[in-house]
């Protein structure tokens, strides 16, 4: 059966304006980092993005380097929108990054025109797409001059090839620099995607003011903290988790006993509250009216639709409050 996304998909979707421009997005948005990739199930793939957007969220999120291998999660997400969401594209903020590695040699990464422009040019392509709505630069270049790098983002706004730009993993001071040279450009920068959970608040020294002084969005990745915000982790770390991995971005060493005792504290404020763990994590985040999206991953549809119902209550007490506060310290 061909399909036919629900009728009635943006009905319970809040969707916030990104900073000064008139481009809104949902609060939740879909990340590709993980489970899109050639190494996993692809109806598993397929069915996440149609409930996805069947419960509206209109926007996803990819990078050259997401898999893997790199390159495949483009690659599978262009396959899937050619099949399933024909005739949907005008609904649709795709947005895709450079920044990381991709290829060998001294072009095959980092922040140069060089390989921005090869790097969008094969994203387009694995994509089968004309243009993004959203590129990024994914990191910060400590070597090349970042007037480059933006003029490169500007110069992709005027081919076409990309209809806003943004910012990743930049520091507050950096993130000025490139916010002042993009204004200057004529090309302001729409969004910042940083890392930011209960867990990893350096956004709150100082990005936060600079992006809202701005105008600029925020869409915060990794919010439940690679899932350590989860109710994965309250009874110790399970053999088949992410942490149990060698190879993962969380360790064991992450889960000590001073986090896992925050995260059963947490749990229990979340039960409170009648919300998972999880849920409470995500609303967490999205009090903020700084925030016009948080970036939400998933590795099966039960997981997305439980992520999901953080929407129905995104209120917090001001006893809630310090009390999250007091276990964080």
């Amino acid at each position: 059966m061909p399909y036919t996304p629900q009728p009635d998909r943006y009905q319970s979707m809040e969707y916030r304006r990104c900073g000064n421009s008139g481009l809104k997005l949902p609060a939740l948005s879909l990340g590709l980092w993980h489970n899109f990739g050639h190494v996993d199930v692809q109806e598993n793939a397929r069915k996440i993005l149609h409930l996805a957007f069947d419960r509206g969220i209109t926007h996803f999120d990819l990078a050259n380097n997401y898999g893997p291998p790199a390159g495949s999660a483009e690659e599978n997400f262009g396959r899937i929108l050619r099949e399933d969401f024909h005739g949907y594209r005008d609904q649709l903020i795709i947005s895709s990054k450079a920044g990381y590695y991709m290829w060998d040699g001294p072009y095959g990464e980092w922040g140069s025109k060089k390989y921005l422009v090869s790097s969008l040019d094969q994203s387009l392509k694995r994509m089968g797409l004309e243009y993004v709505d959203i590129f990024y630069h994914h990191r910060p270049d400590p070597d090349t001059p970042l007037e480059e790098t933006m003029r490169t983002l500007d110069l992709f706004v005027g081919q076409g090839k990309a209809l806003y730009v943004g910012l990743s993993n930049y520091q507050p001071e950096e993130a000025s620099r490139a916010i002042r040279i993009l204004n200057d450009l004529g090309t302001p920068c729409l969004i910042h995607q940083p890392k930011y959970s209960m867990f990893e608040r350096w956004v709150e020294n100082g990005l936060l003011d600079l992006l809202e002084q701005q105008g600029v969005g925020c869409i915060p990745f990794s919010p439940l903290a690679q899932g350590m915000l989860t109710n994965k982790y309250l009874n110790g770390i399970p053999e088949d988790s992410r942490a149990a991995k060698s190879d993962g971005f969380l360790q064991k060493d992450d889960l000590t006993d001073d986090k896992l005792n925050k995260i059963r504290q947490l749990n229990g404020v979340a039960k409170s509250r009648g919300q998972s763990l999880a849920q409470m994590a995500l609303a967490w985040l999205l009090k903020d009216p700084r925030i016009t999206s948080v970036l939400i991953g998933a590795s099966k549809p039960e997981q997305l639709a439980d992520s999901l119902k953080c929407l129905n209550n995104k209120d917090f007490s001001q006893e809630e409050l310090t009390h999250i506060e007091n276990i964080l310290q």
